[in-house]
C-alpha cells in the first residue's frame, strides 16, 4: 500500500448508490481548513450541527449533518469531518470533489483504518475486526467480529506474549548470569512452564480454528443420481423452496449455489446436476461442471435414494466418477427417502466415508447430519468471549506453537539454554504479528487493501 500518511484523506464512508442517508469522511490536518471552506465554520468537537455544503464557489450542494472530531481524540486519531447528507450519487461526488479541490486527495481501501492503526487507536487484530464486523454473514460471526473488536483476542494474544516475555527473561538472566543460581531453572519448572503455554496456544489456535469457519466458512458440494433428492435436500437445509424439485429426472442441470449459518458455521452450498452416463448434452455440461467444483469443495455429499439400493460406498454407487473425487476429500453419504420404508434416522461411521440416513421429504435426520457437519470441520458452537479470526492469525499460531515445542526437545534432549532462548523468542516474533506489533510494510499494505474505501 503507497501511501503518505502527511497527506489528508477523503472517501464515501456508505456503499455506493441510492440511499437516504450518504455520508463523506474526512481525515487529516487539513481537515479544518477543509471545514471552513465548505461549511464556513469549524463544528463544535463531538456536536451534530445542521448546516449547508458548499462547493469552492459558495453554491450549496446539500445540507445535512456535520460532526467534527478533534484529534487524537478520533477514529483514526487525526482531526476527522463527516458530512451526513442525501445518499445520491452526483451529491456524494459533488461534496467528494469539492474537498478535492481544497486540498485533500482520495483515501486508499483500509486507509482509515490503517491510519488508527499506526496511530495506535487499535491494534492490527481489532483493525481486521472492523472488516470482519461489516462482512459478517450471521449474527453469531457479527457478535464474534463484535469482540475482537472490543479487544478480547488482543487481550488474550497480550497475555500470552506476556508470560512468554516472563519465561524469556529468567532464560536469558542464567544465560549472561552464568554464576547465579536462577530456582526457576529447575528442569521442572521449566518444562511445567512451557507445557503450559504450550497448552494454552493450542486452545487460541482451536478457538482460531472456528474463528476462520465462522469468517470464511466451508463449501459443500451436493452429488448425486438424478432424483435422488439434493435439490430436496437443498431446500430443506434453507428452510425456502429455492430449487424447483420435480418426478422428471435431470431437473437440476446448473450449479445452484446458497449459503446458511449452522450455530455460527457458514456453509455454502452447491447443488449439482444429476450423475447419469446416458445423460443429454446439457446434463453432461452441468456433470463436468459438477465435477469441477469438488476440486474446490471442502466436503462432498453424496445423496443416495435408500427405496433404490442399500450399497453405501462410494465407489461402488458412483464408479464412473469416482476417480474424478480427491483422495483427501471427505465424504457423507446420505441415504434419502428413509420415510418411505419406514426407517429412522442413523449414522454410520467407516474407515473413509460417513453415512447418515435421512428423509428430505419429513426432514428425519437433517439436525444428525447438521451436528456432523460441524463436527467433520473441527467447529464449535461459540461460547461467550469467543472471537473472530483470520487464516494469517491461524498460521502465526501453528508457527509459534512449533517454536514453543521445538525450544521443549532442545532442553530435553540437550539443555542447550541458548537454543531454548531462541525458540521462545521466534515464538514471540509469531505472536507479535498477530497483533501487529511487529509486522511488515508489506503485511500492512495486504491486510488493509482487502479493506472497502471508506474505512
Amino acid at each position: 500500500m503507497v501511501q503518505n500518511n502527511e497527506d489528508t484523506i477523503v472517501a464515501e464512508a456508505t456503499p455506493k448508490g441510492r440511499g437516504g442517508v450518504g455520508i463523506v469522511r474526512i481525515s487529516g490536518s487539513k481537515t479544518v481548513e477543509i471545514a471552513k471552506k465548505l461549511l464556513k465554520k469549524v463544528p463544535n468537537v463531538r456536536e451534530a450541527e445542521y448546516l449547508s455544503f458548499r462547493d469552492i464557489d459558495g453554491s450549496v450542494l446539500d445540507c445535512g449533518i456535520a460532526l467534527f472530531f478533534k484529534g487524537p481524540h478520533s477514529f483514526t486519531g487525526e482531526d476527522v469531518l463527516e458530512l451526513q447528507g442525501h445518499g445520491g450519487s452526483v451529491v456524494m461526488d459533488s461534496i467528494i470533489a469539492a474537498v478535492l479541490t481544497s486540498g485533500a486527495r482520495m483515501a486508499l481501501p483500509g486507509e482509515f483504518s490503517l491510519r488508527a492503526f499506526l496511530n495506535n487507536k487499535i491494534d492490527l487484530l481489532q483493525a481486521e475486526a472492523v472488516s470482519d464486523l461489516i462482512d459478517a454473514a450471521s449474527k453469531t460471526a457479527a457478535q464474534s467480529a463484535m469482540r475482537s473488536l472490543q479487544g478480547e483476542f488482543s487481550k488474550t494474544i497480550g497475555e500470552l506474549i506476556k508470560e512468554l516475555t516472563t519465561l524469556r527473561m529468567y532464560i536469558e538472566s542464567a544465560i549472561d548470569f552464568p554464576e547465579e543460581e536462577i530456582d526457576f531453572l529447575k528442569e521442572t519448572k521449566i518444562f511445567s512452564k512451557i507445557n503450559d503455554l504450550i497448552e494454552r496456544v493450542e486452545k487460541i489456535k482451536k478457538e482460531a480454528h472456528c474463528g476462520i469457519l465462522m469468517s470464511e466458512g466451508i463449501k459443500v458440494v451436493i452429488m448425486g443420481r438424478p432424483n435422488a433428492g439434493k435439490s430436496s435436500l437443498l431446500n430443506v437445509l434453507l428452510g425456502e423452496d429455492r430449487a424447483i424439485v420435480t418426478p422428471i429426472p435431470g431437473t437440476t442441470r446448473d450449479i445452484l449455489r446458497e449459503t446458511i449459518s449452522i450455530d455460527g458455521l457458514l456453509v455454502e452450498l452447491v447443488d449439482t446436476a444429476g450423475l447419469r452416463a446416458e445423460a443429454d448434452i446439457i446434463e453432461q455440461e452441468g456433470i463436468r461442471r459438477a465435477l469441477q467444483e469438488i476440486v474446490l469443495a471442502d466436503h462432498l455429499v453424496l445423496v443416495v435414494d435408500k427405496s433404490e439400493t442399500l450399497e453405501t460406498n462410494p465407489s461402488l454407487l458412483f464408479p464412473e466418477w469416482i476417480h474424478e473425487i480427491p483422495t483427501t476429500l471427505k465424504i457423507t453419504v446420505l441415504t434419502n427417502k428413509i420415510d418411505k420404508l419406514n426407517l429412522e434416522p442413523d449414522r454410520i461411521e467407516t474407515d473413509d466415508y460417513t453415512v447418515i440416513g435421512v428423509s428430505a421429504k419429513t426432514k428425519a435426520g437433517i439436525d444428525i447430519f447438521k451436528e456432523h457437519l460441524k463436527k467433520v470441520v473441527g467447529f464449535e458452537i461459540p461460547r461467550q468471549g469467543h472471537f473472530m479470526a483470520r487464516r494469517r492469525h491461524l498460521e502465526a499460531l501453528t508457527r509459534a506453537l512449533a517454536h514453543l515445542e521445538a525450544g521443549k526437545t532442545e532442553w530435553q534432549s540437550s539443555h542447550s539454554i541458548e537454543l531454548l532462548a531462541e525458540e521462545l523468542r521466534l515464538a514471540q516474533l509469531q505472536l507479535g504479528q498477530i497483533t501487529g506489533r511487529v509486522s511488515s510494510d508489506d503485511l500492512l499494505g495486504k491486510i488493509f487493501s482487502e479493506f472497502c474505501i471508506g474505512k
